[in-house]
């Protein structure tokens, strides 16, 4: 044991001595109208003696983790055609699961393949492209408020607000593209960090459009092909889903038409991005990842590249938005915070940025484990950033990371 690992443990402790005591140590009680304040050093001496363990330990608790960095395999920046028997029984197993799990699990796996379509979305913009985008929430919004203020304003069912709500995000990616064509690195993440809340902030203030903070409610499920997945049609002399075809009534099935219309939404995303990331352009943003000088010289243009990365990953942002606002029946700013930004970039990072499998497990894990720990949701962001900060260390190429093509030469 060094002298250098006793100081580095020691500084360690009298830090978190310093970050816990306000937060853990010190509680105000309010009795009627006294106030008074309580100490509670029994729980700050315990945190700081864990951290300096921890630290003084460190060499040796860092050897099982080595293996952590070569253990887990590498992919492809897309599914391999030699993985379609596996991912052919994953997706009949996805297809038929909900028919036999609770109500409660099936509404985790939708949320699960909304972050899984907005995971993917924001891929091509960070993974692909390499432009740190800190307001992907923001499309994510306008996808919502489009289908919403359609329905409210012009009656639109949610399959004909579907396309306009990715082309409107396409539109503000496009748009949005042009101010930070010229930036890179940190001021590109504060400029994209500001569109966001830009966002959220006209959503709010537009009180006669947007119904400003309490936003707008009674956005109605989506149909099957103009049946409605309800006890009773809302238009009287229509006939619902299960009158249609002779059916017994369940709250479970909307569960499960909601969770299908999800996977295909996350399939189609995985299709598209798959084949755009073989295509030239998907080149394109990985050699404008790599070196935009580089780029420049074989005669690409940086411009268009970065255009088309924003653009198409704001539409998938939108389709996801729409298909959120439909399945929760409303949608209020409050839904749109950075939060939200930080939870998506998150999984791209964890998954490993440009690894599409790797997105879909981090968005598994990053969804359904505080759903499992629910009574630990006071300390989520705490143990949400300890994770993130635990992988950067051990791990920062992410869970699965992208296996990038390459040539050896022989000697």
């Amino acid at each position: 044991m060094s002298n250098n690992n006793l100081k580095n443990a020691t500084v360690a402790a009298v830090l978190t001595a310093v970050i816990v005591t306000p937060v853990f140590g010190l509680q105000l009680i309010r009795q009627g109208a006294r106030t008074s304040m309580e100490s509670n050093w029994s729980l700050v001496a315990l945190a700081a003696a864990a951290v300096f363990v921890f630290q003084l330990l460190r060499p040796w608790i860092a050897i099982p983790f080595q293996k952590l960095k070569t253990g887990l395999p590498t992919l492809s920046a897309a599914p391999a055609k030699t993985h379609k028997p596996l991912m052919f029984l994953l997706l009949a197993i996805a297809v038929i699961w909900p028919f036999f799990a609770g109500r409660s699990s099936v509404d985790i796996a939708t949320l699960v393949l909304i972050y899984v379509m907005l995971g993917l979305g924001l891929n091509i913009v960070v993974g692909f492209a390499g432009l740190l985008d800190l307001g992907f929430v923001g499309f994510y919004a306008v996808g919502a408020y489009t289908y919403a203020l359609l329905y409210h304003w012009g009656g639109w069912s949610f399959w004909e607000a579907l396309p306009f709500a990715g082309a409107m995000s396409a539109l503000f990616g496009f748009v949005l593209g042009f101010p930070v064509l010229r930036l890179r690195g940190d001021y590109l993440a504060i400029v994209t960090l500001g569109f966001g809340e830009i966002i959220r902030l006209l959503l709010i203030n537009l009180n006669t459009v947007t119904g400003g903070p309490d936003g707008i409610s009674g956005i109605p499920k989506p149909t099957f092909f103009g049946l409605e997945m309800t006890r009773r049609a809302s238009t009287e002399g229509d006939q619902t889903f299960h009158d249609f075809f002779g059916l017994t009534f369940q709250n479970q099935d909307l569960v499960i038409y909601l969770y299908m219309m999800a996977l295909l939404l996350a399939l189609a995303t995985l299709f598209v991005s798959t084949r755009l990331i073989r295509m030239p352009v998907g080149r394109a943003w990985e050699a404008l990842r790599e070196d935009e000088i580089a780029c420049r010289s074989l005669g690409l243009n940086p411009t268009r590249i970065k255009l088309s990365a924003f653009t198409l990953g704001a539409m998938f942002a939108g389709f996801g938005g729409a298909f959120f606002a439909a399945r929760q029946g409303m949608v209020n700013p409050e839904s749109f915070t950075f939060i939200e930004s930080a939870l998506i970039l998150a999984i791209v990072v964890l998954g490993g940025m440009g690894s599409q499998v790797g997105v879909i497990l981090a968005a598994i894990l990053l969804t359904v484990l505080p759903e499992l720990a629910r009574e630990f949701a006071e300390y989520r962001m705490l143990m949400f950033g300890l994770v993130m900060v635990l992988m950067m260390m051990w791990r920062p190429q992410g869970l699965l990371p992208m296996k990038r093509p390459h040539v050896e030469l022989s000697k």
